[in-house]
């Protein structure tokens, strides 16, 4: 395995290759691969094990008993799937966790993980990193649902990726209607929506790149 490619997880930042190769040396692990549309983690199902994508891209999902589905993320190689979930007290897995391509995934059960958070404080300091940016994430989530409109929606989503990302370009995730399944809104509203604030030359509406011409009249969006 060339373990360099493992320096980009967020699970094993700042953890060189050679060290990172002797760290899984002692740690049992397996690779296993999965296919488009084949879940990696099923909702309910018991939390032992977080995976690290090293190829490919996954989804998590949630599905309502009416039907409706709310797509929560995607994650890309080198983040951590599982992690909240395998250290919660309810110890499930909160909501479907699907590949939305071909991904083969480093899968690590709880309690060899946590010998290895004990044997290096990085991994550790790492770890924490991850659970907190991702309950952060989270309440954003639930500040941007609380938005009815949707040009608001859009407004605050595209605002919270500029304050991110420290750029005013902001490239839509994988495609306009995955974007508007993430906000759960529909694809031709928030097109209508995007380019009514082209018009207004808040926002320049080039997919899959969206340029934010002026963040405070976008921030002012929020409060229309």
């Amino acid at each position: 395995m060339d373990y360099s490619v493992l320096e980009t997880s967020t699970l094993f930042s700042g953890v060189p290759a050679p060290e990172l190769r002797e760290a899984l040396e002692g740690t049992p692990h397996h690779i296993q691969c999965y296919d488009k549309g084949e879940i990696v983690f099923r909702l309910m199902e018991p939390a032992v094990r977080i995976g690290i994508i090293l190829e490919g891209r996954v989804e998590a999902q949630k599905t309502f008993p009416n039907g409706s589905q709310v797509n929560v993320s995607v994650r890309l190689p080198g983040d951590l799937i599982g992690p909240g979930a395998v250290f919660s007290k309810n110890g499930k897995y909160p909501c479907d966790i699907v590949a939305l391509e071909p991904a083969t995934i480093m899968m690590l059960r709880r309690d060899d993980l946590l010998h290895l958070m004990q044997r290096d404080v990085r991994i550790l300091e790492n770890m924490i990193t991850e659970i907190a940016s991702a309950a952060y994430m989270l309440q954003q989530r639930l500040e941007l649902l609380s938005y009815n409109g949707i040009a608001q929606k859009a407004a605050f989503w595209l605002l919270m990726q500029a304050r991110q990302t420290g750029k005013d370009a902001v490239i839509i995730p994988d495609s306009i209607s995955k974007w508007a399944m993430l906000m759960n809104v529909s694809r031709p509203s928030l097109h209508r929506e995007l380019k009514r604030l082209e018009s207004e030359q808040i926002v320049s509406y080039a997919p899959p790149t969206i340029e934010i011409l002026n963040q405070e009249a976008l921030q002012n969006v929020l409060s229309r």
